[in-house]
């Protein structure tokens, strides 16, 4: 029952920014591709990761990674900064324009919140959010190493 509840919801989220990311393409051209999309978004939740940091967590090639990558700067997704600390490493970052795009993304998921904030109790509000915290901390560990968690 909790699993066909965790992916009804996860699925409903998914859904409602399909919808709305299709809306959207009216009368213009979608700028990324699918997985242009999953790529700035990965490099997004790692946090600044290198191009070979990225092709670790994608299990993919390197020069794979850095033709992404490439794609990803010329459309203005992505900038490229290097380390201040070693000239030959080069850090990953999101820009405004992809910051615009994850903010539309994630609105559905602020009216729920507040939704709940609404119809919960404090406490049960509370116990949501360790326990949300918690997955994340403690019960994904295949992805988790990969952050730069503050």
């Amino acid at each position: 029952m909790l699993e066909q509840e965790f992916i009804e919801l996860y699925d409903k989220f998914k859904l409602n920014f399909y919808r709305n990311i299709f809306a959207g393409f009216t009368g213009r051209e979608a700028s990324l591709t699918a997985t242009e999309t999953f790529c700035v978004e990965v490099i997004h939740a790692l946090k600044r990761p290198t191009v070979n940091k990225l092709a670790e967590f994608l299990d993919i090639s390197q020069p794979n990674a850095a033709y992404k990558v490439a794609s990803l700067v010329k459309k203005g997704y992505v900038v490229k900064e290097q380390s201040k600390e070693d000239k030959r490493v080069f850090y990953l970052d999101v820009t405004e324009k992809f910051e615009k795009y994850y903010k539309f993304k994630n609105e559905y998921i602020y009216t729920v919140i507040n939704r709940a904030k609404e119809e919960f109790t404090e406490d049960e509000v509370y116990q949501l959010e360790n326990m949300l915290h918690r997955m994340s901390t403690e019960m994904m560990p295949e992805v988790s190493g990969f952050f730069n968690e503050d």
